[in-house]
């Protein structure tokens, strides 16, 4: 599944092309993807003029005048691409190269801007596992928003916050990190490089960082602002580029090549005089990659 990160450059990328332009035409040329699509979808986006496009954890909103608000999920393998009247190729170049046969183009969208200018915009999806559902009002209190916790960017998650989310829990820490309840946006990538940044254990129990006592404090503090820089850096370099994910523009992020830990079990550790080498275990069924040497 894409990330944080991944999503936000989605957004980033998308932003200059769909706020304030008017949509002319949308088309859902199939009745569903993970989800059938709402009522009337086509119909009650025709004609409106989107007035943002945000974000939440790993959710897209688009927000309409006097209309729904669109929640898009990109799945396993969903992406946007942008056509233009000047230019209908998709520019980029590929390290894993996405589908662009049109029998995965599931919903299209053509705008205009302000200034006249048209767009196309084009959601491929060939596992089909991404949706697009409608929120009546806030997006917050729709049911796939509502209930997430704080988000991992800015400086609303600091030490203080993170001891007191984790505070009493005795799964393990990585395992904590990713409930989207707590921490909203979390993915299992990024926790691995957060919790190596800290020099914190994936398998130690959560609530140890919440314990009372300088050490604890140190310790919430060091990774809550490990989990903000990671993300921060990541939305910088433009995610992770991974398999099946790609930019607006159809090129790739590059931050998996700053990666320390994931993926690279067998690799000496790369902090300086730790002298380990990065180990990966299961949790959950998930692979975790971490070095036991420097993270406790």
């Amino acid at each position: 599944m894409p990330e944080l990160p991944e999503v936000e450059t989605v957004r980033r990328g998308l932003q200059p092309v769909l706020e304030g332009a008017r949509l002319t035409r949308v088309e859902a040329r199939r009745p569903d993807l993970r989800f059938p699509f709402p009522e009337r979808f086509s119909e009650r986006l025709t004609g409106k003029t989107i007035t943002a496009l945000g974000r939440r954890a790993k959710y897209l909103t688009m927000h309409v005048q006097d209309g729904p608000v669109l929640i898009c999920h990109l799945g396993m393998s969903g992406s946007f691409r942008i056509e233009t009247d000047d230019d209908s190729e998709t520019p980029g170049v590929f390290h894993h190269e996405r589908s662009k046969s049109t029998a995965h183009d599931h919903v299209v969208f053509d705008v205009v801007a302000a200034d006249g200018a048209r767009s196309r915009v084009i959601f491929n999806d060939p596992r089909r596992f991404g949706f697009m559902l409608f929120a009546e009002g806030s997006p917050e209190t729709h049911p796939m928003l509502a209930g997430l916790g704080v988000e991992p960017t800015g400086n609303t998650l600091d030490g203080v916050l993170l001891a007191s989310l984790l505070k009493g829990r005795g799964s393990p820490l990585k395992a904590a990190l990713l409930d989207q309840k707590l921490i909203a946006g979390l993915g299992n990538i990024y926790v691995s490089e957060a919790l190596w940044r800290a020099g914190l254990s994936p398998l130690r129990e959560a609530g140890t960082i919440a314990r009372p006592g300088k050490k604890a404090r140190q310790q919430s503090e060091r990774l809550a602002e490990a989990i903000r820089s990671v993300i921060s850096d990541a939305i910088a370099a433009g995610g992770s580029s991974l398999r099946d994910y790609m930019h607006t523009d159809g090129s790739l992020g590059y931050f998996q090549h700053s990666f320390a830990v994931y993926d690279r079990e067998g690799e000496p550790c790369q902090k300086p005089g730790c002298g380990g080498h990065i180990e990966r275990v299961v949790q959950s069924g998930r692979s975790t990659f971490y070095c036991r040497t420097c993270q406790s």
